[in-house]
């Protein structure tokens, strides 16, 4: 089954070889019930099994430039459909992460979750242990968790996940500021 036509393919088959996941990060984790799952960077291998694991949207957290290097944004896109795949783009160096960058994706995701009770809602990094934990805390958070209850659920489903305070922190503020979108939701890279 072809996913992209052409040349993306085939770049992002090879890229992901390269410049792919950890061989010590799993593909996908689950985080309990709330039909969100982290995981990291899907290649040729995983990206199509991820319908079959109830995936019906993906968030991506890597930056532009790694999206580029990969093609995953648009062979993510090409699965699923460019209204079902939103794009935070955010490099991971442990500082508070702007609200601008990922705030629209949070709350594509909350809406989802609300709206479909079918959905699946896979949010992604390189690795799926700290930008995808972050905007996967944002998630939990607009949808009633508190602070701890969703640090232990992400803790407890995803081995992988690091807590980085920064981050959450950056969360925190933005809810506090009244959760408001933050720039343009990037459905289109």
């Amino acid at each position: 089954m072809r996913y992209v036509d052409g040349w993306r393919e085939k770049f992002h088959r090879y890229s992901t070889r390269l410049y792919g996941p950890s061989r010590g990060t799993t593909p996908l984790s689950w985080i309990g019930d709330q039909r969100i799952a982290v995981g990291h960077l899907p290649t040729a291998a995983t990206l199509l099994r991820l319908v079959d694991d109830g995936v019906t949207h993906v968030v991506n957290c890597r930056s532009t430039p790694q999206t580029w290097i990969s093609q995953d944004l648009a062979a993510e896109r090409a699965v699923f459909g460019p209204a079902r795949v939103v794009h935070a783009p955010m490099w991971d160096f442990g500082r508070p992460q702007p609200p601008r960058l990922w705030s629209g994706a949070a709350l594509f995701a909350a809406r989802v979750l609300t709206d479909d009770p079918d959905a699946g809602v896979f949010v992604h990094c390189q690795q799926g242990r700290r930008r995808s934990i972050m905007l996967a805390y944002a998630v939990l958070r607009l949808r009633g968790l508190g602070a701890d209850d969703a640090v232990d659920l992400l803790s407890r489903h995803r081995v992988e996940a690091r807590i980085v305070a920064a981050y959450t922190a950056s969360v925190e503020r933005w809810l506090k500021a009244g959760a408001l979108p933050i720039g343009r939701l990037r459905l289109l890279n």
